[in-house]
């Protein structure tokens, strides 16, 4: 597969921060309340995480590896803020529905893990291909889980309202407790998918990280976890 193409795969299936690596899941439970919401924050942070990868991708080679995180946030912070002040000359409405995530994009694990993992050791056009897979597998997360919420919490999808449903409001699903049981029944569906590709001799391709004892290509890299982890395969300690 080509290694643009694979790095779109990866975000969108393999390794989806939402339903695969349960990243990002602040934003994920709690703005999650429409469908449009949950688009609107996904594309946020796609903005965000394309942006910042080519930036942090392109200076790699002059960031010194002793303020490489205080660089990456301060790079991440500036995408943030150009994007906070769009939204809201533009979008004022979702601006407001959204609320304090948009700055909290900046501590977003999703695009820290992917800066620390991958841009700061890749070219430019790969790197924004991946901020591009990861951020639509992000996206796509939390737009399944807003139109579920909005569906059984609010009887509408995308704020049209579905005639049938009109007396059919279950107010849990747009409270925070129905955020984690519409999350766990989706990465139970997805499970369920994937093992079923297994079955029929579709292998997912071998999973990087830390569950293939490979540290460098781990999202959950220093970037959120420290300096200090442990392969699962051998359980020896690096630092």
């Amino acid at each position: 597969m080509n290694k643009n193409l694979e790095r779109l795969y990866n975000g969108l299936w393999k390794e989806n921060p939402t339903f695969v690596l349960m990243l990002g899941m602040c934003p994920t439970l709690a703005v999650t309340t429409s469908a449009i919401n949950g688009i609107g924050m996904g594309l946020s942070t796609t903005v965000v995480l394309v942006l910042s990868n080519m930036m942090i991708s392109a200076l790699r080679n002059l960031i010194p590896d002793r303020v490489r995180m205080p660089a990456f946030i301060v790079v991440v912070a500036s995408f943030v803020t150009i994007v906070q002040f769009l939204m809201q000359g533009f979008l004022p409405a979702l601006y407001t529905s959204l609320g304090i995530y948009i700055p909290l994009i900046v501590v977003n694990c999703i695009i820290l893990g992917r800066a620390e993992s991958y841009a700061s050791k890749n070219p430019v056009i790969p790197s924004m291909f991946d901020g591009i897979g990861m951020g639509l597998g992000f996206t796509v997360g939390l737009t399944l889980i807003g139109i579920v919420r909005e569906i059984l919490g609010n009887g509408s999808i995308f704020d049209i309202a579905i005639t049938p449903l009109n007396n059919f409001h279950i107010t849990l699903f747009g409270l925070a407790p129905g955020a984690f049981i519409v999350l766990g029944f989706l990465v139970a569906i997805m499970n369920v998918i994937r093992r079923k590709m297994e079955k029929a001799g579709k292998p997912l391709p071998k999973a990087q990280g830390c569950l293939a004892g490979d540290c460098t290509g781990c999202t959950l890299s220093s970037a959120c976890t420290g300096k200090s982890y442990v392969h699962q395969e051998d359980g020896k300690e690096e630092k």
